[in-house]
């Protein structure tokens, strides 16, 4: 725990995050080490399954994406603070509700999750498998 204290303590003096951020992502971090709590405590059955993201154009610009659900889950969980405290992705990401993700991961969501269909014809797909 005291490297993780560390880097929250760097991200303060280094600008990254606020005193009251870092104040309350070391809160977090000693709560979780109390409870026992692990960052993967799921059964590996779930975290081992992957979101897939899948758009497909009318045009051709076709996009593939597949993540592990652990480095999904990992990354939403560090990096949502990290972006909105920067000034250039705050407003891509003040809107998210990263709890509601979270929570979606952890109650084991599974199958497709996003279906969008344009009137052009191009498709999203978002989906664990």
């Amino acid at each position: 725990m005291k490297e993780e204290i560390t880097r929250v303590l760097t991200m303060v003096q280094e600008g990254k995050i606020d005193a009251d951020k870092g104040s309350e992502l070391i809160q977090v971090l000693r709560e979780k080490e109390e409870t026992g709590n692990k960052l993967f405590e799921k059964p590996t059955k779930y975290l081992d399954k992957t979101l897939k993201i899948r758009v497909v154009s009318t045009e051709n610009d076709n996009v593939t994406v597949n993540l592990p659900i652990k480095l999904v889950r990992a990354v939403l969980m560090a990096g949502h603070s990290i972006a909105a405290s920067i000034p250039q992705s705050e407003k891509y990401v003040k809107d998210i509700d990263i709890n509601l993700i979270i929570e979606a991961i952890e109650n084991e969501l599974d199958g497709q999750i996003v279906d969008i269909k344009s009137a052009n014809g191009d498709t999203v797909s978002v989906i664990i498998d």
